[in-house]
């Protein structure tokens, strides 16, 4: 009968709990604050990308394929995707992985009448003055929060201007 009066005053103790309770506490806490550093994260990431977007397209409106003749103080005239693509990456941002970032260029002739219908430029000078240029950049943000699976969200932007020079 002692033994289950000695183990039975062991079990109603309550010694130690405030320990357990704030241990708990702080990893819900300290979860829910590193999720809103990840979300805060994200919407950076999501800024960057919309910005790279337009950067890119700006880089290409400006050095189209008559670009050295109006500008000849102009460097990567007549740029190509790759020097784009090379333009973009080089503009680190802080907490950006440049490797994780895609830019995709094409260009777009505009053929009928006014509103113009735009489609793939297929043969002759594609970044000619008065056609457009269209930017995609894609950049894979992995989200990683305590307790929650590891997953990748693609934040995606394009831009399209036409080119000036």
């Amino acid at each position: 009968m002692r033994a289950v009066i000695r183990i039975h005053r062991c079990l109603c103790r309550d010694e130690g709990s405030a320990i357990v309770e704030t241990a708990l506490a702080s990893m819900i806490f300290l979860s829910m604050l590193l999720g809103a550093f990840q979300g805060m994260l994200a919407l950076y990431t999501s800024d960057y990308v919309s910005d790279v977007a337009r950067q890119a397209s700006r880089y290409a409106i400006v050095r189209g394929s008559t670009s050295c003749t109006n500008t000849p103080s102009l460097s990567n005239c007549n740029a190509t995707a790759a020097q784009i693509q090379s333009h973009v990456k080089s503009n680190a941002y802080p907490g950006i992985k440049t490797s994780k970032l895609t830019i995709t260029t094409s260009w777009l002739t505009a053929s009928g009448t006014v509103p113009a219908t735009w489609s793939a430029c297929t043969s002759g000078t594609c970044n000619a003055p008065g056609n457009m240029v269209r930017v995609k950049a894609t950049y894979a943000f992995p989200l990683s929060i305590p307790f929650v699976p590891k997953s990748t969200f693609n934040f995606t932007s394009t831009s399209n201007m036409v080119i000036s020079q």
